[in-house]
């Protein structure tokens, strides 16, 4: 048994648009779920280009600013099997690599994946 339902036009369009809002919330807080941290310097042209990648794929992140502040290095350093370099990403405590390495799971497809787990 099926029912058809006919609505006006405008209820119509009230309910793409009210559908397709809902679907951008969905990816948004499903983006936003996962755990990002990312270790900057503050002028680090590395850390600012991986953070506008972030930013413009609306991803939350937590950021440690180590400038200056030799206990969050070495713990960067720790978390990060050695690498001193900034910046340094982890998506759910995984360790990425630094900005290369981000770009390049952006431009291979892989990121968005990682990024919902």
């Amino acid at each position: 048994m099926s029912i058809k339902i006919e609505l006006p036009r405008n209820q119509l369009i009230r309910n793409y648009q009210l559908g397709a809002q809902l679907h951008r919330i969905i990816k948004t807080n499903a983006l936003q779920m996962t755990k990002v941290e990312i270790y900057t310097w503050q002028f680090c042209p590395f850390c600012i280009k991986a953070k506008a990648l972030l930013k413009k794929k609306r991803v939350q992140y937590i950021e440690y600013s180590i400038d200056r502040n030799d206990e969050a290095r070495e713990e960067m350093t720790i978390r990060a099997d050695g690498r001193r370099t900034v910046p340094q990403i982890f998506i759910n405590d995984i360790g990425i690599g630094g900005c290369d390495e981000l770009h390049s799971l952006e431009q291979n497809n892989e990121l968005d994946k990682l990024l919902r787990g």
